[in-house]
């Protein structure tokens, strides 16, 4: 009951997920409709995730921090520039994050629900 009424403020936003792992992709995408956001867009190369950063229309973005061996911190530039907030997806943990984007929430893969939600509205305004 209690994920209901706190994910209702994620009802309706748009989220680009930019994940290179399809399964993972698909999971983020269901766990994503089961709390009522919509889906903008998807990316899984460096170049797409780039391209959609700055110009896709969304709320917010789930960044996997590394797209086949390259790190998207160059996404992560862009977002920030465009001021759109954002949450880093890892299996890592934090320490290969540049200290200039710790403050950048982080969920751990692998999360349910609960705790993607919980990150979502960490990271909204």
């Amino acid at each position: 009951m209690a994920l209901e009424v706190t994910a209702s403020a994620l009802v309706g936003r748009r989220v680009l997920v930019v994940e290179d792992e399809s399964l993972i992709a698909m999971l983020i995408e269901d766990a994503l409709a089961d709390m009522g956001c919509a889906l903008a867009g998807t990316a899984s190369k460096i170049e797409e995730a780039l391209e959609k950063a700055k110009s896709l229309p969304f709320d917010i973005a789930i960044l996997d921090v590394n797209l086949g061996g390259q790190p998207t911190f160059p996404v992560a530039e862009a977002l920030i520039a465009r001021g759109k907030p954002f949450v880093f997806a890892t299996g890592y943990g934090a320490s290969g994050i540049p200290s200039a984007l710790q403050a950048i929430p982080i969920i751990h893969k692998p999360f349910d629900l609960r705790d993607l939600e919980r990150v979502l509205r960490a990271a909204l305004p």
